[in-house]
């Protein structure tokens, strides 16, 4: 047993009335008793931790200086205090190894490896910055050093770099993750769900929780249930040990013995070092601060992290007090000329900002059907579209709740466990949060993750993880990297789910610039657009309506591996007096609508966007164009749904062709209901668009 495994199973820290105030560091010395604190690191190992933590505690000072000039601008926060731990865990780190840093992450860049003049720029929001100027002090990272960013969501980088250890997994590689979070951090959800996904798969993961003990103001004294956040490791099972964060020798040998059982396959370790941030929350910040004087002056004069290790450095005779001067002066040097090459760069220009949103998509040659006799139905065509991926593209896999040995509720993924094994079908916890987070961290870590939501409406306990980190990775690094993650399931009802299990939520994905939104609505579309979006390299929100599963019936799907573009629309029915722009399971309703207005005289268009976003708007327009009337159905909430958008592009772009007011047909505005003749009532059926469309031709 590893000497810090000792220490967190027998040796908790007994924090007494004094110690609760701020005197931490002392009982964690007394914690290791002597076993990590009194070992000498390497003369050259410990020049370059006094090295990284010289240039962090001098980086965040001149850009205190620069923020107060108003070079800096927008905000930033002060690493200064915390400079041991960066130090000492960059230290312990291979070029290839992962990390993600949160909000306060200067430190952590720098302790890996990253550019300070790249990172001056961006700071200063230039084009020559690491993220063009994009992202910022909480964004910054260097995929090429595979720094994951800095994250300006309390937590994020834990469900993140649980994805970037699954994919060194999955892919052999003997990699390490180091996920950097607060305090705060760990009263987040996603804290316990991503401890919990690291333990049962065995991540090489470590969870450094910094303890500066304090939020933007709020003790964790107030907020934490536990005494130290490291008894929170024995809840699931791996090891946890809060250290001296301020010490950083203690540091290095506690994070190395981590490092080295991360390696060899055992699993993560949730390590929390206990430190103190010298400044208030954020450079912004003009609060009172709340913490007590004595405390705040103590933690400067007596532990200072810096004076900390030149005391060890001059005791052990590491190397002479001249080369400690030769080393301030070298990195004084290096920064003074960072703030120059940044203050040089130009201003990002509008066009570059536009374009780093989302990666181009591949252009595709659909076959069509003719001459096609195989037919599949909706859920037959998603299973192979994934088959046929995943044994072409082995960076590709499968990830969800029960998609394993039962293929899914809906039996989407049947086989696949089979033919492809439980590495790359992998049932998850019940922890929605977490696993569309690991997916967008495996992505960004080279594997193209499809994640399946059970059922639809579960999306909203991921929005954090779609919104603001898919979404965005991309752009807030300067559209650098790629994001190939599909999110998939089934929405919507007609099959007697009730309020929780029925909803229609595609309007929600429209609105956020850097998600891709695809809603087939037959099993040749539902095969063409899912190979699509599992080659694209752009999150991809991928939406099966439950009403498709059970009444689309079968169609003809070419066998061979075929791909839809994105962003093109289908002409599902020609016609010449109006036009239905129909989406997903409104699509063979609108189809049976026209055939029915046919007998009446009226010749009805149907439009299939197939791609919500981006949105053929071309398409629709022709058809307009030439019917001059307009009728949009999709089985959402007609307020606020999707429809208002197409609506919005006819009525600008399109109005002087229209003879009639444009008409939206979606679901009442309520909760779907349990019982079946009031849900049938809720949802836009073949009788309502087919009245609404004689009331329009009048």
């Amino acid at each position: 047993m590893h000497r810090w495994q000792r220490v967190a199973i027998h040796s908790t820290i007994n924090l007494t009335n004094r110690e609760m105030r701020g005197e931490v560091a002392m009982a964690t010395q007394k914690m290791v008793q002597g076993s990590a604190i009194n070992m000498q690191l390497p003369d050259d190992v410990l020049e370059g931790i006094y090295t990284a933590m010289q240039r962090i505690r001098l980086f965040d000072e001149m850009t205190q200086r620069l923020f107060e000039e108003g070079i800096v601008k927008g905000t930033a926060h002060s690493y200064v205090g915390q400079e041991a731990i960066a130090a000492a865990v960059g230290a312990n780190l291979r070029v290839d190894d992962f990390m993600a840093s949160n909000h306060r992450g200067h430190g952590h860049c720098i302790a890996k490896g990253a550019d300070t003049s790249l990172m001056m720029a961006e700071l200063m929001g230039r084009e020559s910055g690491y993220c063009g100027g994009l992202g910022g002090s909480m964004h910054i990272a260097d995929m090429n050093l595979n720094i994951l960013g800095a994250n300006g969501i309390v937590g994020a980088a834990m469900p993140l770099s649980t994805g970037a250890g699954l994919a060194a997994k999955l892919q052999g590689k003997n990699q390490v993750v180091v996920a950097f979070f607060g305090d705060g951090g760990s009263n987040q959800g996603v804290f316990h769900e991503s401890m919990n996904l690291a333990s049962v798969w065995k991540l090489p993961v470590l969870f450094i929780c910094e303890n500066n003990q304090y939020a933007l103001s709020t003790s964790y004294r107030q907020t934490t249930s536990v005494d130290q956040v490291a008894h929170r490791a024995a809840g699931y099972n791996i090891p946890g040990v809060t250290i001296d964060g301020n010490d950083a020798v203690e540091v290095y040998l506690t994070v190395r013995e981590a490092v080295e059982r991360a390696r060899a396959g055992d699993g993560p370790t949730l390590i929390e070092a206990m430190t103190y941030r010298w400044g208030q929350h954020s450079m912004r910040a003009n609060l009172r601060d709340p913490r007590p004087e004595k405390e705040h002056k103590d933690w400067i004069q007596r532990r200072d992290p810096v004076k900390r290790i030149e005391k060890t450095i001059r005791s052990q005779k590491a190397f002479s007090p001249k080369r400690m001067k030769e080393i301030t002066a070298i990195v004084e040097s290096e920064l003074k000329s960072a703030i120059e090459f940044g203050k040089q760069g130009d201003e990002p220009s509008v066009g570059k900002m536009v374009a780093a949103v989302y990666s181009p998509h591949e252009a595709h040659e659909e076959p069509g059907t003719a001459g096609v006799t195989r037919e599949l139905s909706f859920t037959e065509a998603l299973n192979e579209a994934m088959h046929q991926e995943m044994a072409l593209d082995k960076s590709v896999f499968l990830m969800g709740e029960d998609v394993g040995a039962t293929g899914g509720i809906f039996q989407v993924s049947k086989g696949l466990m089979n033919e492809f094994g439980e590495e790359r079908v992998r049932d998850t916890p019940i922890s929605e949060a977490t696993f569309v987070g690991c997916g967008v961290g495996a992505a960004i870590s080279g594997m193209r993750p499809i994640v399946e939501i059970q059922i639809f409406d579960f999306i909203a306990l991921t929005m954090d993880m779609l919104v603001n980190q898919a979404a965005k990775f991309r752009f807030m690094l300067g559209g650098k990297p790629n994001v190939p993650l599909v999110v998939r399931g089934p929405q919507g009802g007609g099959i007697r789910l009730a309020a929780q299990h029925s909803q229609s939520l595609e309007a929600w994905f429209t609105h956020v610039p850097g998600l891709v939104v695809v809603g087939p609505s037959t099993p040749y579309d539902a095969k063409g657009l899912l190979t699509a979006a599992i080659r694209d390299n752009n999150p991809v929100i991928f939406l099966e309506t439950k009403l498709l599963y059970f009444e689309g019936g079968k169609a003809p799907v070419p066998e061979e591996s075929y791909a839809i573009p994105i962003g093109k629309a289908d002409l599902k029915r020609e016609g010449t007096d109006i036009t239905v722009v129909a989406t997903m399971a409104m699509v063979p309703r609108a189809l049976s609508a026209a055939r029915i207005l046919e007998h009446q005289g009226i010749s009805v268009e149907v439009v299939d966007p197939r791609t919500l976003k981006p949105l053929d708007e071309e398409t629709i327009l022709n058809s307009v164009r030439k019917t001059n009337r307009v009728l949009i159905v999709h089985e959402a909430w007609t307020t606020g749904g999707f429809g208002a958008e197409v609506a919005s592009v006819i009525a600008d772009k399109g109005f002087d062709w229209l003879d009639a007011p444009i008409k939206r047909l979606g679901a009442m505005d309520t909760p779907m209901p349990y019982n079946d003749e009031l849900e049938r009532a809720t949802i836009p059926s073949t009788e309502k668009i087919t009245t609404t469309i004689r009331e329009l031709m009048r």
